[in-house]
């Protein structure tokens, strides 16, 4: 017996954020509510990546 609350057709991953976003706007969650990653269990290959992402303008 299928799930009840299964799809027939797969959704896109803009489609879930589109969905997750407005989930969230319904229940008043922003962006500050969530919390960060504390990061302190980065290897120092991850470090370096996220470092250069930052260098260059990015925000990760």
């Amino acid at each position: 017996m299928a799930s009840k609350t299964s799809t027939p057709e797969p959704i896109t991953l803009e489609e879930l954020g589109r969905k997750i976003a407005r989930r969230r706007a319904e229940l008043g969650i922003t962006d500050a509510d969530m919390p960060r990653n504390s990061g302190t269990r980065r290897t120092a290959s991850k470090k370096a990546l996220l470092k250069a992402i930052k260098d260059a303008g990015g925000n990760w």
